[in-house]
């Protein structure tokens, strides 16, 4: 195993940490500066620990980003990926099935938008489908468990930074 002292002499990025303990801004300077790929791995131990995130506190972003709509209009901040991982992210914490069709509410965009982001999101793995067992015509999207595991990263991290919401 090559000691931390010896990676930069032997071009070995290393590895970064996703605690609590990092600010956000740490993290991606880093990512960046050694070259890392845009979503890094994290150690086994750095994905079970670290800062819980209340799903109550992810609401209240949602609630301040359809609040920002209101004043400015939808449009233009639309980011339905973004809106579809944080309404995923508290249904997780909150251990609630989330179906395609309240996702596509979620995201705050057209149906035919939203499903098209559902497919994409689905597509690079960051979210999952599954099929509900007792309804065959309805299918569940969840957070992938890297994607939860980043997520809850980010959320802390970007906590730590300031209470303002993202």
């Amino acid at each position: 195993m090559v000691e931390s002292s010896d990676r930069a002499t032997q071009g070995v990025p290393e590895e970064i940490d996703y605690s609590c303990d990092q600010p956000l801004f740490l993290l991606a300077e880093r990512a960046l500066a050694d070259g890392s790929e845009a979503r890094p791995r994290r150690s086994a131990a750095a994905r079970g620990g670290g800062c819980r995130i209340e799903p109550g506190r992810i609401r209240a972003i949602i609630r301040a980003r359809r609040l920002r709509d209101r004043y400015f209009g939808g449009q233009l901040f639309a980011d339905p990926a973004w809106d579809m991982l944080l309404d995923l992210m508290a249904a997780r914490l909150e251990r609630r099935r989330v179906a395609v069709s309240s996702l596509c509410i979620a995201a705050a965009v057209p149906p035919t938008t939203a499903l098209r982001w559902i497919r994409t999101l689905c597509d690079q793995g960051l979210l999952v489908r599954a099929a509900d067992a007792e309804d065959g015509r309805r299918v569940f999207i969840e957070l992938s468990e890297d994607t939860a595991a980043d997520l809850e990263a980010l959320l802390s991290s970007a906590e730590r930074i300031s209470p303002l919401t993202i």
